[in-house]
């Protein structure tokens, strides 16, 4: 007798090779015989002729640190087919800190985590992962260390870097140990984005030579992407551990179809040489993130109180509209793009809850002020926790990575509580089959499983995710190709998708035949 019996699918096992018809028998949470299975007895028969039968899908980059706790969690996630996620990314985990640098944290943070209750324990990952185990959990969950966090916690928003870089080695040991699956890194946000290469080695001297992922959000993504990726190779390279570059891209029309080969022939020629490196994309020309990320890297020093001082300031403002109009010596957003290509998406200040979903051209049209002012002003009376979304790549740059045979795909997914979502937080996954597999067909159907279940699997050493093999855990996907469609939007984002029919979660079913059951069997990674 086993708990489920999956009969007469097409099994995409995550490898990348041709589907093949199989019976699926499910016991005690794990995949126990693939075959000819018809006759075996069991508690649950699913019927699953004519449809695909896939792992369960990996997003290896979210934004969930806070979420995660909140009722309704998941929904989004397993309608389209997502099993397994992690927290934590761009160095931006909401553990670990203490009391020391607590409030400015706490704000710096939240345009990313947003809606962070107080109950969530924040002072290490073992307490916060413990809450978490407590926690009904609807899908697998698991999170990365932060760096900017773990630097912040030390020594706040300042530029220099810590005093002694064994107090922070020793808390990111203890991070680790506790239960962290990999490293990120926000070197594009403060305070990581005050270190030198060389002070960046000194940070991560603990993974020398070790088997932890480092997951980078890189110093730059616009011109000088190929040089933040020559950086990260360098880290790799001396502190020999494996390197997986996050939401690869090429930010500004001047290097549309320019700086991705070039971005990929890099890592390429890293592999040849030994270096462990892959990466990932997101499947829109748009992202979503801080305002700030539009401020060089002087304008973030001391914090986000000290930024809002800073941005009163008329001899500031000048200063800093002098580097978007001219600087190129960091990832100058708004002069890549243009102000009408950045969204403001969340606000709290009542004044200004007219300029949801408007652009920063249009924003200044409204309140009668240059760009430049109408940033700063935002920026300072909501105290920095505002979040954009900006067009800043291209369809066929994206096209570009998912052909490479190393990249994943990941949704960045942030999750404010006001405002305008992104829609990748509810369509990603089914946006890379409804538009990259069925319609542009840049990738075939085991191609693009393997790019959300094997392939995300390896890059953060997920074992027992993302394959179809007996043992591996029964996170498993039923659904047809033609039945997936997003229907998200960036006007109406809020919308779960469509098409999957069954989810499995350890073998129980979190949908059925397109109905949530309820069933929380998900667990901490």
């Amino acid at each position: 007798m086993v708990d489920t019996l999956i009969l007469g699918g097409t099994l995409l096992d995550g490898s990348g090779g041709a589907p093949y018809s199989a019976d699926i028998a499910v016991k005690n949470g794990k995949i126990a015989a693939i075959g000819a299975l018809r006759d075996t007895p069991a508690d649950l028969l699913l019927d699953a002729s004519g449809f695909c039968v896939t792992p369960g899908f990996l997003d290896i980059h979210r934004h969930g640190d806070a979420a995660v706790f909140r009722d309704g969690y998941g929904k989004a996630e397993l309608k389209q087919g997502i099993t397994t996620v992690l927290n934590g990314a761009c160095g931006l985990s909401l553990v670990p800190f203490g009391d020391a640098h607590r409030e400015d944290i706490l704000h710096y943070l939240a345009p990313i985590t947003d809606g962070i209750a107080p109950e969530i324990p924040t002072a290490s990952m073992g307490a916060y992962l413990a809450a978490l185990r407590q926690t009904a959990l609807p899908l697998c969950v698991g999170m990365m260390v932060g760096g900017g966090t773990l630097r912040a916690d030390l020594c706040g928003y300042r530029k220099a870097p810590p005093d002694d870089f064994r107090v922070l080695h020793r808390r990111l040991e203890q991070a680790l140990s506790e239960g962290a699956r990999a490293v990120s890194l926000g070197l594009g946000y403060a305070p990581e984005c005050f270190y030198t290469t060389q002070e960046l080695i000194d940070a991560l001297a603990p993974l020398q030579n070790g088997n932890i992922p480092i997951a980078v959000h890189m110093r730059e993504e616009g011109d000088k992407v190929c040089e933040a990726i020559e950086e990260m190779l360098t880290v790799a390279r001396t502190l020999h551990c494996p390197l997986h570059i996050s939401h690869l891209k090429a930010m500004g029309m001047r290097n549309w179809r320019k700086r991705i080969p070039q971005a990929l022939k890099l890592m390429q020629n890293a592999r040849s040489e030994g270096i462990d490196v892959s990466c990932d994309v997101y499947l829109y020309d748009a992202g979503s993130t801080q305002l700030l990320h539009l401020l060089p890297p002087d304008f973030l020093v001391g914090g986000t109180e000290a930024i809002s001082e800073r941005l009163r300031v008329p001899e500031q403002r000048e200063l800093l509209r002098e580097r978007i109009r001219n600087g190129r010596d960091f990832d100058n957003i708004a002069q890549m793009i243009g102000w009408d290509n950045i969204t403001l998406s969340t606000l709290r200040q009542p004044q200004y809850q007219a300029l949801i979903g408007k652009t920063l051209a249009e924003a200044s049209e409204l309140l009668q002020l240059d760009p430049v002012d109408c940033l700063c002003q935002i920026l300072a009376d909501e105290h920095c926790a505002v979040t954009m979304i900006d067009r800043i790549t291209c369809e066929e740059d994206i096209c570009t990575i998912l052909q490479d045979e190393f990249s994943s795909v990941i949704s960045d997914a942030t999750y404010p509580t006001v405002g305008l979502p992104h829609p990748r937080v509810y369509g990603n996954c089914t946006r890379l089959f409804e538009r990259f597999v069925r319609e542009k067909q840049v990738l075939s159907l085991p191609q693009a499983v393997r790019k959300v279940t094997a392939l995300p699997a390896q890059a953060m050493h997920l074992t027992g995710k993302g394959v179809l093999q007996v043992g591996a855990d029964a996170d498993i996907n039923i659904f047809r190709l033609d039945d997936l469609h997003e229907r998200a939007t960036y006007l109406s984002p809020c919308q779960e998708s469509d098409g999957m029919d069954t989810v499995l979660i350890a073998g129980k079913p979190a949908i059925l035949h397109g109905t949530f059951t309820g069933i929380c069997n998900g667990s901490v990674l």
